[in-house]
């Protein structure tokens, strides 16, 4: 479905769900907001390293109107859900969807961002539970559609920085911040090479002859209570074990392959909390590895750097899962593509591949053939093309 065809459709369903949108159809204003895709950088942006996302053409869309009081009313068409809030006396976290759009009013406030009552209505094509950041998205789309027109001028970055406090406080993932940053910022044609410890940021082109292919493993995972703040304490362990004897380390960022080796061979760092330390300190040489080549139009070296992460992921991080392992492998045996690994938490969720346009067809029908008997499980396999980060559709 075409955007304008999907916009059309969303207005269409919120004058049938709330009377103030029909009385004042020309008020109904649009916000999409993009899921995304991580090219390389797993688990660098909550120790200060670097990453490199793209915003993806798969979106959230809210119709809205502004209300006249200050409530807060929301329906899901995907599941035909209600919810609601007064933006005057906040809710607490109820472990559901609504708490991403509370938490986020809840965070804007705390910014002292001027906030409007809203009626809206959300669609998606963002799969749930497969790691394209659907909890970003929707986040970042209530922070456009509760901001008060008029009130202060908010950019990307920042209002990244505040919806990252909505999930860390509200809801309670201890994210980093590249979710929110690659959805706020998103630059069409480019992924985004983010620097989580100076944010600074530039758009880096991506190769025009091959395709953004996420293959969904069918094998969802949740982040809140799981095994992501696990690793993320972990990596705090491994940094407090490390700065005993160097105060100058205050995140795996500051630590050297030597440095790690050396902490590891005099047993004054626990193996597992190396192995995990050696993911995050390689995966940092990684990206900017990644970065370059593309910029160098070197798909071989981009190759590796995908290839050396998954195995990072999976031996030394231990986040991959078999179906991850499986769509991996499958990907990169079926020629015209390039490169490949898991992208997100792990756990399940999804592959990216960089294939050459002619192969995605070979790539879908190979999955489609392969995957169901190696791993039980119905996989999705969908071109992406990397778009501009959240904000009002004209």
């Amino acid at each position: 479905m075409s955007g304008s065809t999907a916009s059309e459709d969303l207005r269409r369903r919120l004058i049938e769900l709330e009377s103030v949108a029909a009385e004042s159809p020309a008020a109904i204003e649009i916000v999409r907001s993009p899921g995304r895709v991580n090219l390389i950088g797993e688990y660098t942006d909550v120790n200060e390293g670097f990453v490199l996302p793209a915003a993806i053409d798969r979106e959230i869309r809210i119709a809205l109107v502004p209300s006249r009081d200050r409530r807060v009313v929301l329906h899901r068409l995907d599941t035909g859900e209600t919810g609601s809030f007064e933006l005057e006396s906040l809710p607490s976290r109820a472990g559901g969807w609504l708490d991403y759009a509370v938490g986020t009013a809840w965070a804007l406030a705390a910014a002292g961002v001027n906030l409007r009552g809203i009626r809206g209505a959300i669609s998606t094509n963002l799969p749930p539970g497969a790691g394209l950041s659907s909890s970003a998205a929707i986040e970042l789309a209530i922070a456009r559609a509760l901001i008060e027109p008029g009130a202060q001028s908010i950019e990307g970055l920042e209002l990244a920085r505040i919806c990252q406090r909505a999930e860390n406080l509200f809801v309670g993932v201890q994210s980093g911040l590249m979710d929110q940053f690659a959805v706020a910022c998103g630059r069409a044609g480019s992924a985004l090479l983010l620097d989580c410890r100076s944010l600074e940021w530039r758009s880096v082109p991506l190769p025009e002859e091959f395709r953004l292919v996420v293959c969904d493993t069918g094998s969802p995972r949740e982040l809140a209570g799981s095994e992501y703040n696990v690793r993320r304490r972990q990596c705090e362990a491994a940094v407090a074990a490390l700065a005993r004897d160097d105060p100058g380390i205050h995140s795996l960022r500051d630590v050297t392959p030597e440095v790690l080796a050396g902490a590891e061979s005099s047993g004054r760092l626990d193996p597992l909390l190396a192995r995990r330390a050696r993911h995050v300190v390689s995966e940092n040489g990684r990206v900017l590895a990644a970065v370059a080549a593309l910029e160098a139009d070197d798909i071989p070296a981009v190759a590796d750097a995908f290839a050396e992460s998954h195995a990072s992921l999976r031996d030394q991080f231990e986040v991959s899962s078999p179906a991850l392992d499986a769509m991996v492998e499958i990907a990169t045996s079926t020629p015209g593509v390039e490169a490949a690994r898991m992208t997100g938490a792990g756990f399940g969720g999804c592959t990216i591949n960089l294939v050459r346009s002619d192969a995605v067809d070979r790539l879908a029908a190979r999955v489609e053939r392969d995957y169901p008997g190696r791993t039980g499980l119905s996989p999705r396999v969908f071109p992406v093309t990397a778009a501009d980060g959240a904000g009002f559709v004209a």
